[in-house]
C-alpha cells in the first residue's frame, strides 16, 4: 500500500474529523439558542456587518447564493433576520438582523466561548496559537478554492 493513501497520513481526514466534531460540539449549545450551526455562521457574518446583500453573505461563507437563500428564509421565519429589496438595485436582497438576531449575539458569545474553552482545555493549542492555525487553514482553503 502507498503510504500517502494511509488514513493517518491524510490531512483531509483530520480536517473532516475536526469539522464534524466541532459542529457536533456546537449543536447542543446552538439548539438551546434555537439556531443551527449554518444559521450561526450567517449570524456571525451579520454581527460583523449588518445590512448585507445575500451575495456578500454567500461570498463570505464560501457558499453559493442558492445554498444561502433557503437558510435565510428559515431565519426570517424565526424572526432572526429580515430581507428587503435593495434601494439601488431592486434585484438585490439586503439581509438585516432583527432585534432578536442582535440579542442572540451576547447569548451566543457567552455560551459558545465558555464551551469552546472547556472543549480545548486539555489541548496544548492555546488562544495565542489561533491566529497561526487560522492562517495555515486559510492557506489550505485558498489553494483549494482555485
Amino acid at each position: 500500500m502507498h503510504a500517502e493513501l494511509q488514513l493517518d497520513n491524510q490531512i483531509c481526514f483530520r480536517l473532516y474529523t475536526a469539522t464534524r466534531l466541532v459542529t457536533q460540539a456546537y449543536t447542543p449549545i446552538l439548539t438551546a439558542l434555537g439556531i443551527t450551526y449554518s444559521q450561526y455562521l450567517v449570524l456571525m457574518v451579520l454581527w460583523e456587518k449588518d445590512n448585507q446583500p445575500v451575495n456578500d453573505i454567500a461570498h463570505r461563507l464560501l457558499l453559493e447564493t442558492n445554498t444561502v437563500t433557503p437558510l435565510l428564509q428559515r431565519m426570517e421565519k424565526l424572526g432572526i433576520v429580515s430581507r428587503k429589496k435593495g434601494e439601488l438595485d431592486k434585484r438585490q436582497q439586503i439581509v438585516s438582523l432583527t432585534k432578536k438576531g442582535k440579542e442572540l449575539e451576547e447569548n451566543a458569545y457567552v455560551k459558545v466561548s465558555s464551551a469552546w474553552k472547556k472543549q480545548l482545555s486539555t489541548c496544548p493549542l492555546k488562544p495565542e496559537d489561533y491566529p497561526r492555525l487560522a492562517q495555515e487553514l486559510d492557506c489550505i482553503i485558498d489553494s483549494l478554492k482555485k
